[in-house]
C-alpha cells in the first residue's frame, strides 16, 4: 500500500473512448480512464461557502451519494484512484479543484481559497505517477473547477477562486502542447462549472445568467432553464453524459445530444456549492514516454 494509502479499483480490463467516435455502452481497448476520488470529511459542514445560505449537511447520506457516483464511474468501465478524506480540509471531497490533467500533463491548482491551500499535495501525489507535473504559483490563482476542456481548446473561468494570473499561467503551461485557453467571465456561481458543462464535442450547457456565453459562441449552446440555475453542470465520457437527476427540464434539453444519459442526486454536496464535475478528477492513460521524449519534454 502506498503513502497515500490508495485504494485502486480496476473495473474491466476495457475501457470506454473518450472520443464521440465510441458509445459509452460499446467498450473500446482504445484509451483506459482513470479517476480520482476522495472521501467525504467528517468537518464537512465547515465548508467553504460563497454564493449559498449554510445548510447542514447530512455526511452519511453525502457518503451514500459519492458511493453512487463512483458505481456510475465502474459501469462505465473507469478505473477508480480513492483518497482518503482530511479532517483538516472540510472541502477535501471536491477534488476536481487541485489539478487540471490533460493527455500530456497534469498542473497543479493554486486554490483561491487559503482554507483550501494543502488539499493538493496527496492529489499531486496520487497523480505524479500518470503526468509530468507542473505548479501554478502565486500570486496566480487556479482551481481545477474552472476550467472546461473542449478537445483543444480550455476555457477558463475568471471567478472568485481563479484570477486572471492564473489564466495566463496556465496559457503558458499547456499552449506547447497546442492547447488553446480562453477566458470566461464568471458572475455568479462558484466556478466556470456551476454554470457550464460539456455535451458533446460541438455542445455545451450553460446558466447563462452566471457565465458570459459570448465565449461559447463557436459552439451549440443550451441553457438551463431559470427554476433550475444550478444543473447546468455534466459529467461526461464519450457519447455518456450524467446530469443531476432533480432538473427534469435540463434532462430533456440534453437528451437530443446525448446517446446515455445517467442521472444523478447529489443534493448534499449542493449544500457546499459542489457539482457533479467537482468529485471527480477523469483522465485518460498518459501519452507514452517515447511520445513523451520525441516532443522534447521532460518528467
Amino acid at each position: 500500500m502506498s503513502f497515500l494509502e490508495l485504494t485502486t479499483e480496476t473495473c474491466n480490463a476495457n475501457a470506454i473512448a473518450f472520443s464521440d467516435t465510441h458509445s459509452a455502452t460499446h467498450l473500446s481497448t482504445k484509451y483506459d480512464f482513470k479517476a480520482v476520488t476522495r472521501g467525504v470529511a467528517h468537518c464537512i459542514n465547515n465548508c467553504e461557502l460563497t454564493y449559498r445560505d449554510r445548510e447542514i449537511i447530512d455526511r452519511r447520506k453525502a457518503m451514500a451519494q459519492l458511493e453512487q457516483y463512483r458505481k456510475l464511474l465502474r459501469k462505465w468501465n473507469v478505473e477508480l484512484i480513492t483518497l482518503p478524506p482530511s479532517e483538516s480540509y472540510p472541502d477535501c471531497c471536491f477534488v476536481q479543484d487541485t489539478a487540471v490533467v490533460l493527455d500530456e500533463v497534469c498542473v497543479v491548482a493554486r486554490m483561491g481559497a487559503t482554507t483550501r491551500e494543502g488539499e493538493t499535495l496527496e492529489v499531486e501525489r496520487a497523480l505524479a505517477q500518470h503526468r509530468i507535473m507542473r505548479r501554478i504559483l502565486p500570486p496566480a490563482t487556479l482551481e481545477g473547477g474552472d476550467v472546461v476542456q473542449m478537445g483543444k481548446r480550455l476555457f477558463v473561468g475568471v471567478s472568485r477562486r481563479t484570477n486572471a494570473r492564473g489564466v495566463a499561467s496556465l496559457s503558458n503551461i499547456v499552449q506547447q502542447f497546442g492547447y488553446t485557453v480562453v477566458p470566461v467571465s464568471v458572475n455568479g456561481g462558484l466556478h466556470l462549472t456551476t454554470g457550464c458543462g460539456v455535451v458533446n464535442e460541438d455542445t455545451v450547457i450553460l446558466n447563462p445568467r452566471w457565465v458570459d456565453a459570448k465565449a461559447f459562441k463557436q459552439l451549440r449552446q443550451l441553457h438551463v432553464p431559470d427554476d433550475e440555475p444550478w444543473a447546468a453542470n455534466t459529467l461526461r465520457i464519450g457519447r455518456a453524459v450524467c446530469v443531476e437527476s432533480h432538473a427534469p427540464r435540463t434532462i430533456e434539453l440534453v437528451q437530443p445530444f446525448a446517446e446515455d444519459i445517467e442521472k444523478l442526486d447529489i443534493s448534499e454536496f449542493r449544500k457546499a456549492e459542489g457539482s457533479l464535475s467537482c468529485l471527480s478528477i477523469i483522465f485518460r492513460e498518459e501519452a507514452s514516454r517515447q511520445e513523451l521524449q520525441r516532443r522534447g519534454i521532460q518528467r
